[in-house]
């Protein structure tokens, strides 16, 4: 197999064989094939898209590079929860510990950070001491006894997607469906799981802006994993704004523990609970929805959850004492609020735009080698369909690198539209998949 052959048989849009992808990606995490060609392939296949049996195929071999886990043993029903990515999502460090509370087990494997998308790993490492990079054998442990381990890809869990996503999140290959769907699917199909629900975002700050890619994206996801023997479904909800208030690594986990203690945003305990609903009617199809929902509240009105919360951080070396006390987080040295530049109805909101602000202000990286700066982001003060006046706080920034702060500062405005007239407000959940 001689690699430019392969990125030129791509590049000209032609079908690769299942042995040329196995041969390239196998290549390439073997070290073999640099990452210059790799980036070559990669935006190939951005551009030209794959085959339904291409990306099977590359699911495959990534699924294949490593080792599988298996929780057939597991007393009780086994599940996840992955999304898309956007920006301020951070529903899966909320739905967790609730369904581990509700006997599901949860053997949750997250992403960091991918393009101007925030990764649940980043946010947790944001508590002192959290450690995602558990061992295999100590994270199935921590998930038979705990119902719940929350960790980033193991060396032996699919190391083909592990050195791939790297490389996507710094060549602007990352919207691509064929990529997206063997990245996700790949990993979550070695969890061993029985059970999947997927939050495919649509809308201006998703990877797939428009409802059709979305569409298309899920029943790409949903179809992968059927095919492999796991109950699979997907909701599509909106990401025309972010989701919740916070957007940064600490900002969002202090979002999330609020919102496990009852004072989340509504949006964002909507979504929580609709995805959750989706699992809990897999381990019981007699469960109603109205059911399911009001299972999930009872263990944010009892505490349960966040006690749960407090539970996996220090058994993963965090300090729990953080979560009970989130205003002592070190502070950025430079905060500046923005002002509504007009009065009238907030009727749009460039979401992307605003997550490659965060990166700009350091909580997130241009370059792989970059370090998050966990105190840096930005608070929204209002969703769409607000009403301000001129001069009301429309967002505030926080960063310690005083260059971003003017830069962002001057020009992130510009990225909030106004209307006299109250506007449509997209649904929170747009459709279900299955």
């Amino acid at each position: 197999m001689i690699p430019y052959q392969i990125i030129e048989k791509k590049s000209h849009r032609q079908t690769l064989s299942d042995a040329e992808i196995k041969d390239f990606i196998l290549g390439y995490t073997r070290g073999d094939i640099p990452d210059y060609q790799m980036s070559a392939l990669l935006m190939a296949i951005f551009i030209n898209g794959m085959t339904t049996e291409e990306t099977l195929a590359l699911t495959k071999v990534m699924l294949e590079s490593g080792e599988q886990m298996d929780f057939s043993a597991a007393p009780g029903f086994v599940a996840d929860k992955h999304s898309t990515g956007g920006v301020g999502d951070k529903a899966s460090i909320l739905l967790a510990p609730i369904l581990a509370v509700l006997g599901i087990h949860v053997p949750m494997i997250s992403g960091r950070g991918l393009g101007h998308s925030g990764g649940t790993l980043d946010k947790l490492e944001s508590i002192p001491g959290f450690n995602v990079n558990l061992e295999s054998d100590a994270w199935f442990e921590l998930v038979i006894k705990e119902h719940v381990g929350l960790i980033g890809q193991t060396g032996n869990i699919c190391p083909a997607d592990k050195k791939i996503y790297s490389l996507r999140d710094v060549t602007a290959t990352v919207r691509s469906i064929p990529l997206i769907s063997a990245s996700i699917m790949s990993k979550k199909i070695a969890e061993g799981i029985q059970g999947l629900v997927l939050d495919v975002k649509t809308g201006n700050g998703a990877f797939m802006q428009t409802l059709d890619d979305s569409r298309a994206l899920a029943n790409s996801l949903v179809s992968i994993g059927k095919g492999y023997g796991v109950q699979t479904t997907a909701l599509i909800t909106d990401m025309n704004q972010p989701l919740g208030l916070a957007i940064g690594n600490w900002f969002e986990m202090k979002e999330s523990a609020e919102g496990l203690q009852g004072h989340g945003p509504d949006d964002l305990m909507d979504v929580t609970f609709a995805l959750g609903a989706e699992i809990l009617k897999m381990a019981n199809p007699d469960l109603s929805t109205a059911e399911a929902l009001a299972m999930q509240k009872r263990t944010v009105d009892d505490g349960s959850a966040f006690e749960k919360l407090k539970r996996i951080t220090e058994l993963q070396g965090g300090d729990p004492r953080v979560l009970d006390n989130l205003e002592a987080y070190p502070k950025a040295r430079f905060s500046e609020v923005i002002r509504a530049p007009q009065s009238g109805y907030l009727s749009g909101i460039d979401t992307m735009a605003l997550g490659f602000a965060g990166i700009q202000l350091g909580a997130g990286r241009r370059v792989i080698t970059d370090e998050i700066e966990y105190s840096s982001g930005m608070y929204i003060h209002h969703k769409l369909g607000d009403k301000l006046q001129a001069g009301d706080a429309l967002i505030t920034l926080y960063t310690n690198d005083e260059k971003a702060m003017s830069e962002v500062s001057r020009q992130i405005s510009n990225n909030f539209s106004f209307t006299e007239s109250n506007p449509y407000v997209p649904p929170l959940i747009v459709e279900r998949i299955e």
